[in-house]
């Protein structure tokens, strides 16, 4: 190659790759001239090769990034089973648990209930007795009180 056409290409491979960045970079209103130069200009075959091996590379590069995620996501699902198992056994043990407590409750309510119902019968039974002796006792407390005054006055 004579030294002014490795210029020429040299200047033509900056210009290729100048465009690649700019239609990386820009968004999508400004990407019509920047195709008109490529398309304007004498060297449209080896742009399309450069853009063609440009999209491999970034195909690549999406793809590591995708299998690098890929396995994070891949090891969170795993670590989730075993958490979802671990919380499934501990559920189980809550509900067995609970059925436990559930039944021992009963069972101190009902005894707890029972001894309570007992001791109200009793004072009720007591406070039917007492009744039925008041009358009584009221009659020895007046004899008592009216012995207790004789005894006063006679002194």
């Amino acid at each position: 190659m004579a030294p002014n056409e490795c210029m020429a290409s040299l200047e033509t491979a900056a210009e290729h790759e100048r465009i690649l960045r700019e239609l990386e970079s820009t968004d999508s209103n400004c990407i019509g001239p920047t195709l008109r130069s490529v398309y304007d200009g004498l060297e449209h075959g080896h742009f399309m090769d450069k853009l063609e091996a440009r999209i491999r590379n970034h195909d690549r590069e999406i793809e590591k990034m995708c299998n690098f995620h890929y396995q994070g996501f891949v090891d969170s699902i795993t670590e989730l089973l075993k958490v979802r198992a671990e919380a499934q056994k501990l559920k189980n043990r809550v509900i067995d648990t609970n059925t436990r407590l559930q039944n021992d409750g009963k069972e101190v309510r009902f005894h707890e209930l029972k001894k309570c119902r007992l001791q109200q019968r009793n004072i009720a039974s007591t406070i039917d007795k007492l009744t039925l002796c008041l009358p009584g006792i009221f009659y020895y407390t007046f004899t008592l009180m009216s012995h207790v005054v004789c005894a006063l006055f006679k002194h």
